[in-house]
């Protein structure tokens, strides 16, 4: 795990923020699966879209599903920590949740891509902010494919949002290289702890 200088800020009065940002395939998803089984008290800030539930995909658990109607009051409210429109479709992190959550001294950990984390950083100054690295280009592309959900033109386009994503890694306080899992969700529960006490 490659350390920055932690930012020098009092959480006396409030919870922790935890900005964790990683190229698709990286293995983020299942590390913050593990943290939450690991961490009954980490908080998970769940996404809000406006696009349609895939299958399987649970209202609450996987995204909060909202009308666009709302998504737009929302902004013009200003009620986004963090939003951006994909594909048609909006999605973003409440920044009632947030708010709420970090008052009440919890410990927070959001699942986000590079966008969303400099739109956070601007909001939350004193975040917490982690960068998951692939061991290489050629391990990830490994996983990539071995995933069997994208055909090939979809993997090349990954692979280059992940130079793109890579490239900003420097802005983050910790970068960790998630080579082992066990490993990385080791790094990333120490992290938390030095940072919650």
């Amino acid at each position: 795990m490659e350390k920055r200088s932690p930012i020098d800020a009092d959480r006396a009065n409030n919870g922790t923020l935890f900005v964790l940002s990683a190229p698709s395939g990286t293995g983020k998803t299942t590390i913050c699966n593990q943290l939450r089984r690991l961490d009954s008290d980490l908080v998970f800030s769940v996404s809000s879209t406006t696009r349609a539930p895939r299958a399987g995909e649970r209202p609450g658990i996987d995204y909060h599903f909202v009308t666009i109607a709302e998504f737009e009051r929302k902004i013009e409210a200003g009620l986004w920590a963090e939003w951006a429109r994909v594909h048609g479709n909006y999605y973003g992190t409440s920044a009632e949740f947030l708010d709420a959550a970090l008052a009440m001294r919890q410990t927070v950990l959001l699942d986000i891509d590079v966008q969303g984390a400099q739109q956070i950083r601007k909001r939350y100054p004193d975040c917490v902010t982690v960068f998951m690295m692939p061991p290489s280009m050629e391990a990830l592309q490994a996983r990539l494919e071995a995933r069997q959900t994208d055909n090939a033109a979809t993997i090349t386009k990954r692979l280059a949002n992940a130079r793109a994503e890579i490239a900003q890694k420097d802005r983050y306080h910790h970068i960790i290289v998630n080579d082992d899992l066990q490993t990385a969700v080791d790094e990333m529960i120490a992290l938390i702890s030095q940072y919650s006490r």
